[in-house]
Parts: C-alpha cells; sequence; structure tokens
C-alpha cells in the first residue's frame, strides 16, 4: 500500500519519526536506540494497525502491518475540506491543517481564533476587542471584514449567520471545543462555496470516541479569567455517544471612566449520538446526529478611544460606552447519513438548521453626528467628544441603537463519492449539491440618553422597528463535479460549480412593527454563475512536488442591491512548490487575483452607517506570497527530546485599477493605483517548542506590518494607519501521573502596546499581557 503514513514512538516520551511507505507498501527506519517503542501504520480509509517493540530483545529485524478498509473513515473526507491531514500534500493548492497537538498548545490562553491561525500563511488578520469575539479574517487579500468574504464552515456545513443574505459572523464557532482547523485556498475549494475568492476554513468538532474517555481543563488568568471545558463520550459496539460543554468568561481588560463591566461569557454546549452498522458490512451506514447551542454575553463597544487619549491610556473606555452590550444565542441541528455502495460508492447528505439571534445595544450617534464620523475628524467634534468623555449633555443627545437581528441558516446537501480505474489512471469524481435557504430579519430602535456627570440616563424609549425594520432573504441551489485524477506522478484536478441565486429584500414601514401592512418596498434580483477551475499536482520526486492552478472567484451580492450592483467576480492563479524531507517541510506559493469587480459592504463594524448595500469597486489587482516551513533540529539526534520550529510568512499587495467615487467611507474617492485598506503587506509568525519527556516549553512571535485604514497611496498619514508590532507568547506544560498536566501560558510578554484598529469608530488596542494557567487531565481510552 504506497504512500501510508508510518509513525514510531516510544511509550510516555516525545520521541516521533514518520514516513510515508514506498509504491510496493515498504519502509524502513534506521538508527534506532534500545527500548520499547510503538509502531503505528494508516492510510487513506483504512483503519490503523499497531504494534509494540522491544529492541533489542526482540531481536526483531523486519514487521508486517496489516491496515483493513475502515469505511467511517471515508466520512471525514466528505465533511473535511482536507479529510487525512496525511493527503494534504497530493491536493493541488494552498491547504493546511492544523491538529489535536498544535491547537492544544494554542488553547492554552483565552482560545483567540486569531492567535491560532497566525501559523497559517496567506490569511489576512485583523483585530478588534482583543479577545476574537468577532473576527476579521480574509484571504489571499479578500476583505477581512467580519469574515465575510470566505466560506466559513463547522463539519463542511455553511456556519455563518445567513451565508448569503448577510454572511458578516456575529456568530463565530467556539474555537477552544474545535480538535482541528482546515484552511484550503487556490483552485481546489471550489466546490464548498458560495465564495471563491479567498478560501475555505472549516472547523471540525470533537469526535465520538472509541471507548469511555473523559477529558477536561480548568484554567484561571488575568482579569478574572476562568476557563472549564469537559468532554465525555463511549462507543459500544454499534451506537457512540459524547457531550461536551465549554466555558468561558473574564472582567475584560479595559476600564470604563465611572466603572462598569468590559468582559464575557461564553457558554457552549454539543452532543453528538451515533449509529452505525458493523464496519465489515457490505453496505456500511451511519447516522450521526449532533445538536449544539451557544450563549455569548459581552460587554462590547464599537467607540474607541482618539489619539491623543490612547497615547495616555490604551485601555480606557469612555462613559459614553457603559451601557453598551451584546447577547445572543446559537442553536445548531445536524443530521448527517453516509453509506457506502458497491462498486467503490459512497453517499453523505447532511441536513442542518442554525438559528442565530443577537442583539448589540451600542452607541449610536452623539448630539446627532453618528459616532465613526466624529472620529474621522475629532478636532472638528470638541462637544461631542466632551460628551463621550462623560461631560453633561441635554435628553437625547446620546442615541444608543438596539441592533436587534435573527437569522436562519437550514438546507441540505450530499456528496457521491466514485471511484474508477482506466489502466495506470486512478478517478475519484465527487457530485455534489445543496438546497440551502437563510434569512436576517432586522427589527431595530433607538433610545435617547442624556449624560449627568459621567453616568448616563435613559430619557427616552424607542418605538420598536422604528430604526430598522425589514427582512432579508435568500434561496439558493448548487451542484459542483469534480474529479481527482492521478496517474503516475500527476494529479489533476478540474471541476465546475453552478449556483442559481434568488435574494429578496422586504422593507416594512418603521412605524408598523406587527408588520400587518403591506411592505413599502421589496426587491429581488437573481444569481446565476458557473465557477470552473482546474488545479494540477506533479510530484517531482518524492520529497518536492510542483503544484499550481486557475479558478474563478465569486462572491454573490446581497438582498436589496439595486440595479448597478454586480457580484464579485475575478479569476485567480497560483504557482508553488512544496519539500519534505527528514522531518523538514516547507511550502511557498505565489498568488494573482485579478478582480473584475470588487465589493464592499456598508456596515457598521467597517465604519458605515449599517444599511448593508454593497458598493462596486470595479477591478483590482492583489499579488502576493506565502511561504511555511517546519523542522525538528534535533531530528535523528536526540530521541528524548525534540525542538520543532516553525516559520510562516505572508505578503500581500492590493491596489485599485480604477478611479471613482464612493459613498463606502474605507474607499471615498478612490485613484487608479490606491492601496486596499486593513490589508496588511507583511505578516510574519514563528515558533519553537522544546518537547522532552515530561515537560514542554513553547514560544511564539507574530509580526504585523501597519495597514491603511483608507484607501490611497504613497506615504500613509499617521491618522489613517494601524501600527505595525511585535507580540511575543510563552507557554509551557509539566506532565503529572494518572494523565494530568499543569499548563502555563502568558500572552504579549512584553505589554507591548499598540493600534489594532481606527474602526468601527476610533483607535482600539491590541489584548495587553494575561496570563493563564491551569490543570488538564484525561481518564479513559484515548480517541
Amino acid at each position: 500500500m504506497p504512500q501510508a503514513t508510518v509513525s514510531l514512538t516510544r511509550p510516555g516520551g516525545t520521541f516521533e519519526k514518520v514516513i510515508q511507505t514506498r509504491e510496493t507498501g515498504l519502509f524502513q527506519f534506521r538508527g534506532l536506540e534500545q527500548g520499547d517503542y510503538v509502531l503505528t501504520a494508516s492510510g487513506r480509509a483504512h483503519s490503523s494497525a499497531t504494534l509494540s517493540l522491544r529492541l533489542p530483545a526482540a531481536a526483531i529485524d523486519e514487521v508486517k502491518l496489516t491496515l483493513k478498509p475502515d469505511p467511517t473513515l471515508t466520512i471525514y473526507e466528505r465533511i473535511m475540506v482536507i479529510g487525512d491531514s496525511d493527503l494534504a500534500d497530493g491536493i493541488p493548492g494552498s491547504v493546511h491543517f492544523i491538529g489535536s497537538k498544535e491547537l492544544d498548545r494554542q488553547k492554552q490562553g483565552l482560545d483567540d481564533i486569531h492567535r491560532m491561525l497566525r501559523q497559517v500563511p496567506g490569511l489576512n488578520i485583523q483585530e478588534e476587542e482583543g479577545y476574537g469575539l468577532r473576527p476579521n479574517i480574509g484571504m489571499r487579500g479578500s476583505g477581512v471584514n467580519r469574515s465575510s468574504k470566505i466560506t466559513l464552515m463547522e463539519d463542511g456545513v455553511l456556519i455563518a449567520p445567513a451565508p448569503y443574505a448577510a454572511p458578516s459572523a456575529y456568530y463565530f464557532p467556539t474555537a477552544g471545543r474545535m480538535r482541528a482547523i482546515e484552511v484550503r485556498k487556490g483552485s481546489s475549494q471550489i466546490k464548498y462555496g458560495p465564495r471563491t475568492t479567498g478560501g475555505v476554513l472549516n472547523f471540525i468538532s470533537s469526535e465520538i470516541p472509541q471507548g469511555l474517555n473523559l477529558d477536561s481543563k480548568f484554567g484561571f488568568g488575568s482579569d478574572a479569567a476562568r476557563q472549564g471545558h469537559l468532554n465525555l463520550g463511549s462507543s459500544h459496539g454499534n451506537f457512540g455517544w459524547l457531550v461536551e460543554t465549554y466555558q468561558i468568561d473574564t472582567n475584560g481588560f479595559k476600564r470604563i471612566d465611572g466603572g462598569g463591566d468590559t468582559g464575557f461569557n461564553i457558554g457552549d454546549y454539543m452532543a453528538k449520538l451515533r449509529f452505525q452498522t458493523s464496519g465489515d458490512s457490505k453496505i456500511f451506514q451511519q447516522v450521526e446526529v449532533k445538536l449544539g447551542a451557544t450563549k455569548q454575553d459581552s460587554d462590547e463597544t464599537y467607540l474607541g478611544l482618539t489619539d491623543d487619549d490612547f497615547s495616555i491610556n490604551p485601555n480606557r473606555r469612555y462613559s459614553a460606552s457603559q451601557f453598551d452590550h451584546f447577547g445572543s444565542n446559537h442553536q445548531q441541528y445536524q443530521a448527517r447519513h453516509f453509506i457506502t455502495l458497491p462498486g467503490a460508492v459512497d453517499l453523505t447528505t447532511v441536513v442542518y438548521r442554525n438559528n442565530f439571534a443577537r442583539n448589540w445595544f451600542k452607541l449610536q450617534s452623539i448630539a446627532g453626528t453618528k459616532i465613526s464620523k466624529i472620529f474621522s475628524d475629532p478636532k472638528s467634534f470638541n462637544n461631542e467628544l466632551a460628551i463621550a468623555r462623560g461631560a453633561s449633555s441635554g435628553p437625547n443627545t446620546l442615541k444608543v441603537r438596539a441592533n436587534n437581528r435573527q437569522y436562519l441558516s437550514q438546507g441540505v446537501q450530499s456528496v457521491l463519492g466514485l471511484q474508477r480505474n482506466a489502466g495506470d489512471i486512478q478517478h475519484s469524481f465527487e457530485f455534489g449539491f445543496r438546497y440551502h435557504e437563510d434569512q436576517e430579519d432586522r427589527f431595530q430602535h433607538e433610545d435617547g440618553f442624556q449624560m449627568e456627570n459621567g453616568r448616563m440616563a435613559r430619557s427616552s424609549f424607542g418605538a420598536p422597528g422604528s430604526q430598522s425594520n425589514r427582512i432579508s432573504d435568500a434561496q439558493a441551489w448548487s451542484f459542483f463535479l469534480q474529479d481527482q485524477i492521478q496517474w503516475n506522478r500527476w494529479t489533476v484536478i478540474p471541476g465546475v460549480r453552478h449556483e442559481n441565486i434568488n435574494l429578496i429584500r422586504t422593507d416594512f414601514n418603521r412605524v408598523d412593527p406587527t408588520r400587518s401592512a403591506s411592505p413599502t418596498k421589496v426587491r429581488s434580483n437573481n444569481v446565476t454563475v458557473f465557477v470552473p477551475g482546474i488545479g494540477i499536482n506533479f510530484d517531482f520526486s518524492s520529497n518536492l512536488r510542483l503544484f499550481g492552478g486557475i479558478h474563478k472567484g465569486f462572491s454573490p451580492p446581497g438582498p436589496g442591491s439595486n440595479e448597478d450592483t454586480k457580484a464579485e467576480d475575478s479569476i485567480n492563479y497560483e504557482f508553488g512548490v512544496g519539500l519534505k524531507k527528514e522531518g523538514f517541510r516547507t511550502h511557498i506559493a505565489a498568488f494573482y487575483n485579478d478582480y473584475h469587480n470588487l465589493l464592499g459592504s456598508d456596515t457598521l463594524s467597517s465604519g458605515g452607517s449599517g444599511s448593508g448595500d454593497l458598493f462596486n469597486g470595479g477591478k483590482v489587482r492583489v499579488v502576493g506570497m506565502e511561504l511555511s516551513a517546519s523542522h525538528n533540529l534535533v531530528t535523528g539526534i536526540q530521541q528524548e527530546l525534540s525542538l520543532p520550529v516553525q516559520v510562516t510568512y505572508t505578503m500581500t499587495d492590493g491596489e485599485f485599477r480604477n478611479t471613482f467615487e464612493s459613498d463606502f467611507d474605507p474607499w471615498s474617492n478612490v485613484l487608479a493605483g490606491d492601496k486596499l485598506p486593513y490589508l496588511a503587506p507583511h505578516q510574519f509568525n514563528a515558533s519553537i517548542g522544546i518537547n522532552t519527556r515530561g515537560w514542554n516549553v513553547g514560544l511564539d512571535t507574530h509580526f504585523v506590518s501597519s495597514m491603511r485604514t483608507q484607501a490611497s497611496q504613497g506615504l500613509i498619514p499617521l491618522l489613517n494607519q494601524t501600527d505595525h508590532y511585535w507580540v511575543l507568547n510563552l507557554s509551557g506544560e509539566y506532565t503529572l501521573p494518572w494523565m494530568t498536566k499543569l499548563f502555563v501560558n502568558l500572552q504579549n510578554v512584553t505589554n507591548n502596546r499598540y493600534i489594532v484598529s481606527r474602526r468601527p469608530a476610533g483607535v482600539r488596542p491590541g489584548l495587553p499581557r494575561l496570563v493563564m494557567a491551569g490543570i488538564k487531565f484525561s481518564l479513559g481510552r484515548h480517541r
């Protein structure tokens, strides 16, 4: 069996050697010291085989392991965007898999998804409130605001609140309970959609264990931070189950003038049930049901600081933000059926529904001026700034909007897998379809407040729906066909995706909260698009591969778009090289995204009015390069010690290729050659670990260059840029008996102060020094 993965480890230690079998299934380890070893072999869609050895007492020079087909593993290839992580090197395109070991190290803090993803090249990340509660993630210059320009999934299912009608991710999967994270960019990601320009971010939830197992973690840290994670599950014959809860809260690192809360609390719950036939059944079937619920309460605001106030105390919050509060509830329902049929055919079908409700009660305006405008020109709004800082005002001077919205996302998707051989050519066909519908319901109002000696008092109540009373709906039929063709050293993946999308926005009278009267306006539009792509991978040798691809990039317009608004459209190219040898792996890729039309969305989080309207940006060019390399510095030298080193670097340059005027604040009046805002030209991440039997220490750092906050060219004015910054993090773990570990994590060791954003309204700081410490233990059989 070629390309099977064989690993050699020592019980209780950190020694590990991993190799791939050759074409005949042979493998070989050299230079082993005496002692006990565990040999494990695994292969695509096969169960693993394990053998314990003692050298040299057993006098074994040759061993043989047999892998049996396991249809349960084929399932993960259908719900994951990479599948078996060992297959990543065979995918034409840029793919990255963050497994459980690396995630466990990153989870020793407050589980910020931004920090977890720093090690993946090609991603653009803009921090906002320091904790990653509402992530801003883009890929290859696609745009970062609320992660709305990437395809976001959990277990292969779209997970944004309303992926077509309102994709801005005010709900984001709780990264702390995930067992793996996958990122896929380039031509081979077109089968996921609907957004195919940047890439796919897929979260893999906890799996049901093979035997009774309890994993737990408890942590405590700065600003009264507390964290708890419990995971209990088991399998009994053809039945398996899992229950899980994740809890985290903190008082927050910011301080409101006059006092008040600035922290957050998240409670996440999940349960899984699995039923399946025997693994050796001629027709294997499995049904898995997943139920989830997440509640969040956070005292977060859109109100930032002036540069002068930031220089004095970056963790300050003005009095006018004391009532700002975000509350949300999310429910997740999934049922998945998998069946294998004779003739190398398998079918995976998922029915899903996500309900999400949130209300962000936050300061909207002062004396009739929206807060983003105040901070774009603070000298002209001294009186308004004085009120924000606590100066007394008249009634209704401050308006606090209840951004009350409810979301629905539901559908059914199915993937048919078929394998066929024609001589030396292997075909792996995939045909999939998805029917999806989602909805955003806006029902917003504003309350009036006055400031009295630094304390806000409500002076009026707004009528429900008086600020926004509308429903946006989307229905989409999607189909894709893809064939992975393998011949000798070549892997070619051609594919095509088809989307048919109906979008409707229904506006109701703002004095009609019951919506009993006819709508004031109904706008609809239909989008039909074919998204082709092809990726090619050539194994130059067993250690070196070349890959490249071309595909169409697409993002749909939103409901209510006017007739002049076009879909986002681009042609994207990439070329790369991958090298792996004796523990050393590197990946280098160059990319070029040629936009025929770029879309911008008017949201409050981008500093706009919050209308949700879309704006054409016309022709845009994004070019860049991404690099990642990893190596164990003591491979083949010291078996009880490992020194893993990892380095990633991303260079991105994006600019407009046409001149136009726009009402979209981050663009404003654009000249050809203006650079895209909130796109860091350079990002760098490095980490090194010291792992021995019983303890390990990790050191990682990341650098982000300054970003423009408005489209422009040439030197960046100080008031229109973020800071460039270095952040250093330190972590450690010590193993005790009975599968117990103590951990400590120190983020931003030097307590660096830096500006990460100037939107939505004013300067915002990065996370200051944070200390977390705790204990982890595991009882039962490992997964």
